[in-house]
């Protein structure tokens, strides 16, 4: 597994003298910001650790940005209930970009869920996407749904493109409309400050972030056929974390060529081995929604069929930068000191496996009692015989051929103690059998922060 930690330094010597220090207690010595502008020190937030599996990729700046073909803007718009942290975000391409999108399955499903849903049910391609942190917009019935639409065409107009080639996305108090009049007066702004650069990929990913104590953003590059080609996306999400998807928004973009229906089909599957992978409470929201862009301006080989080798490769990557950000989302799980890795192994399929995982990352606390991960595997669902469960902790073997091993416990609890101190990573491996199915999931404990967090999230 590769560990890219991101330590950012961003000072101006002209305004040291007003410098803030903003050091979060959960990051430890881990990642940290040193701001010294007067206009955005209170608004900035550190980038999350970014845990890519390892592959034949490399990690590169930009996040969405890094693709060709791609600008990105953040801002503050005055939505946000306090503080002036930015809260719109826009992600464009200059293209006709093939769009995918994967959505909550809550039945109370946000207006701008509703919105994109049928946008990509009637069209294959997009332009924009248009992010706003403070206000869900669900539970809000028609006039929420008209908000959308109307700040859709807005910035389709200024953007001089059409109303369906804008997306939207919405995070923050379920019940509250979008301020659209804060929103439709910054817009203007928002356009005009797009870029290609690292920084408008930066000031898009902190603007969609609501609890989150980080923001997440990443990108990776490859060869395909010859060609480079690269692979950005932010998230964000921090509670109401559990499949599907786990409250988050996300935008994918990449500038590889691809067909509408292949592009769709690798999208959900990777969001099927990434977001519907993290579980923090048990909750699904209502606004789950990541858009996927793929501008094809890299130059590389059309990929027509899924059965493709270059399909294949364009599917590992999209694969690592969604399971990057999803361990970066669990990994910040409000209230956390550690991310929870499992990884089960010796199912019939990846499905079952899969299924194993989550429900041990769902149950999972600091502590070393692996009879609560024997019973969580046991109840996931998924056949086995029980006299080839293999379970481990950490490197520590606790359970092998469905017996009991005698360990050492206080090794095992120094390993727990050692990863909620430096906010680390906690690895449980689980084999059930002898098949070829293999799945990962992540999860964190609960603090007693988490309680706090939540209880005064809309004051």
């Amino acid at each position: 597994m590769a560990l890219a930690f991101q330590l950012n330094f961003s000072i101006k010597i002209p305004e040291l003298q007003h410098a803030k220090v903003r050091v979060s207690s959960r990051l430890s010595s881990r990642s940290f910001v040193v701001c010294a502008s007067s206009e955005a020190a209170s608004n900035y937030i550190p980038k999350a650790p970014i845990l890519l599996p390892e592959g034949p990729w490399e990690q590169v700046l930009g996040g969405v940005t890094a693709p060709k073909g791609f600008r990105a803007a953040g801002m503050y718009g005055g939505l946000r209930a306090k503080g002036e942290k930015p809260d719109l975000a826009l992600v464009t391409c200059d293209v006709d970009a093939v769009a995918a999108g994967s959505f909550t399955t809550n039945i109370v499903a946000a207006a701008p869920v509703l919105y994109c849903r049928h946008i990509l049910d009637n069209f294959s391609a997009a332009r924009a996407v248009l992010i706003n942190a403070g206000q869900a917009n669900a539970a809000t019935g028609d006039a929420g749904y008209q908000d959308v639409i109307e700040c859709a065409a807005a910035l389709a107009k200024l953007l001089q493109i059409q109303p369906e080639a804008i997306l939207v996305e919405s995070t923050g108090v379920i019940g509250q409309r979008i301020k659209k009049e804060a929103l439709l007066k910054s817009l203007p702004k928002l356009t005009s400050l797009l870029s290609s650069t690292i920084e408008g990929a930066d000031s898009a990913a902190v603007a969609i972030t609501t609890t989150d104590l980080v923001s997440k953003s990443v990108a990776v590059e490859t060869e395909i056929a010859g060609a480079r080609i690269k692979v950005g996306g932010m998230a964000k999400g921090s509670g109401m974390i559990h499949p599907n998807m786990a409250t988050l928004l996300g935008v994918l973009t990449t500038d590889a060529l691809v067909e509408p229906d292949v592009w769709r089909k690798i999208v959900q599957i990777a969001v099927d081995r990434s977001f519907n992978q993290i579980t923090v409470d048990g909750d699904t929201s209502t606004n789950d929604t990541v858009i996927a862009l793929a501008s094809g301006l890299s130059g590389s080989t059309r990929i027509s069929s899924l059965d493709r080798h270059e399909a294949k490769q364009l599917q590992a990557c999209v694969d690592a930068v969604l399971q990057g950000l999803a361990k970066s989302i669990a990994w910040d799980g409000e209230g956390a000191t550690c991310l929870v890795e499992v990884t089960v192994t010796g199912t019939n399929s990846e499905e079952a496996a899969a299924k194993i995982a989550r429900s041990v990352a769902a149950v999972y606390g600091r502590d070393p009692n692996w009879g609560r991960i024997a019973c969580s595997v046991g109840y996931a669902g998924v056949p086995f015989i029980p006299n080839e469960l293999r379970i481990s902790l950490g490197g520590i073997l606790l359970m092998d051929g469905g017996q009991p091993l005698p360990f050492d416990r206080t090794a095992a609890s120094a390993y727990l103690k050692h990863a909620g101190e430096t906010h680390g990573t906690v690895e449980i491996c689980i084999s059930v059998g002898s098949g070829p199915g293999k799945g990962q999931a992540w999860g964190c404990d609960l603090s007693y922060d988490y309680v706090k967090i939540n209880a005064e999230y809309t004051t």
